[in-house]
């Protein structure tokens, strides 16, 4: 899976859902990065993998698609 899809799948498995505008506001990003991010427009910066990682608790490895482990027990 590209990383892309597992940041949009990151987001549409999130109990309760979040749109991508929801995502963006507790992330301090637009609905449109958001967008790209999981379009594939745009590349992920250091800043926004962490930023994944912390508000979904999973490793920064998964989200790149080294393994498919998510790791839920990142620490904040």
């Amino acid at each position: 899976m590209k990383i892309n899809e597992r940041l949009k799948v990151l987001r549409e498995e999130c109990k309760p859902f979040l749109s991508q505008a929801e995502l963006g506001d507790r992330m301090y990003r637009s609905q449109r990065a958001i967008s790209r991010l999981e379009t594939g427009e745009a590349h992920l910066q250091d800043v926004d993998i962490i930023a994944y990682c912390k508000f979904f608790k999973v490793s920064a490895d998964y989200i790149l698609g080294l393994t498919d482990k998510k790791g839920n027990e990142i620490k904040n």
